[in-house]
């Protein structure tokens, strides 16, 4: 499975939701691959701010529990970013799914790798306290694993390895304030999907 059809099956996990979870993404290809598909109202893609994307939906997961939010991060970003594990391990937002897309290589640049096979991503989640993990290496399992995740409290971390490669011409979310305002009155309205 590479990025592309990870994020599709997240993507058609979400949509088919009464309920559609609320979605930070990493910056770089995680985000233009996820805003190329199907860009949705309740996708915020976090760009230029390499690492942040589970810090920031941890924020929104504590703010909004009533809320299902998920993050989608790279290996590199959460390896610039590891005390991200703790802290939403200490708070526990039942709320919150952590997905992380592992290619092993900080994907968004020239590919070059990262420590993410020298470092076992998912045992840390474990070590840190999320009390639901697993680790997925194809579509069926991404998409079930999502599905029951979704069902029940967290915060929980599925470990997506995924294969390097897929498009890097993909075109970048640029109407970044029109994105925002969008996202915040879906967050907001009452009605929501």
């Amino acid at each position: 499975m590479r990025r592309k059809e990870a994020i599709e099956t997240l993507v058609d996990c979400f949509i088919g939701r009464e309920k559609r979870p609320f979605v930070i993404s990493s910056t770089g290809l995680i985000s233009r691959e996820l805003y190329n598909y199907q860009d949705q109202p309740e996708f915020f893609y976090m760009t230029g701010s390499l690492g942040l994307a589970s810090s920031i939906a941890l924020g929104l997961a504590i703010s909004k529990p009533e809320k299902r939010v998920v993050a989608i991060d790279g290996d590199a970003a959460l390896l610039l970013n590891m005390g991200s594990l703790a802290t939403i391990a200490h708070f526990a937002p039942k709320n919150l799914i952590h997905i992380l897309l592992d290619n092993s290589s900080y994907g968004s640049c020239s590919e070059e790798p990262s420590f993410s096979r020298t470092v076992d991503l998912r045992e840390m989640a474990v070590t840190a306290g999320y009390p639901l993990t697993a680790r997925v290496e194809d579509e069926e399992n991404l998409f079930s694993t999502m599905s029951e995740f979704l069902e029940k409290d967290g915060p929980s971390f599925i470990h997506a390895v995924i294969e390097l490669g897929g498009r890097r011409d993909l075109p970048r979310p640029l109407d970044l304030p029109s994105i925002a305002r969008r996202f915040r009155q879906r967050l907001i309205n009452k009605g929501n999907p």
